[in-house]
């Protein structure tokens, strides 16, 4: 079991930042990738980004490519996802998720939120015009 408790959320106006953070307890060491999702009202909830957890490397969604950015800070089992230059759009619950399903590299697939095995409770961003 992974437990990932998120943090960080708020009412922000267009054009600022927010961090998240995620922290991760439990069985942390069986964690092959972390990733962020979003759902705003009435959507379906999508990707944003995602870190593989032994190297660092990271994947966007295009839609937060140069605004967001992911990163994990290993010795605290901690993920987090700055958010900059935020627009109304990026309005929505974002969601924390542990992968822990074995494979060798990383995956597209890791995009899916199908392939996470742990989701947090969600945190609510809401960006003003």
């Amino acid at each position: 079991q992974v437990q990932l408790v998120e943090s960080g959320g708020g009412l922000v106006q267009a054009g600022g930042s927010l961090r998240l953070s995620c922290a991760a307890s439990g069985r942390t060491f069986s964690t092959y990738a972390m990733g962020w999702f979003r759902q705003a009202p009435g959507k379906e909830r999508e990707f944003v980004a995602t870190i593989w957890w032994s190297t660092g490397l990271t994947y966007y969604a295009d839609a937060v490519k140069g605004r967001f950015t992911i990163s994990r800070e290993y010795s605290k089992n901690t993920v987090y996802l700055q958010m900059n230059s935020l627009k109304p759009e990026d309005t929505a619950v974002y969601y924390c998720a542990a992968d822990t399903t074995w494979r060798p590299n990383y995956s597209d697939s890791l995009k899916n939120l199908n392939e996470y095995d742990y989701w947090g409770q969600g945190t609510q961003v809401t960006v003003s015009s």
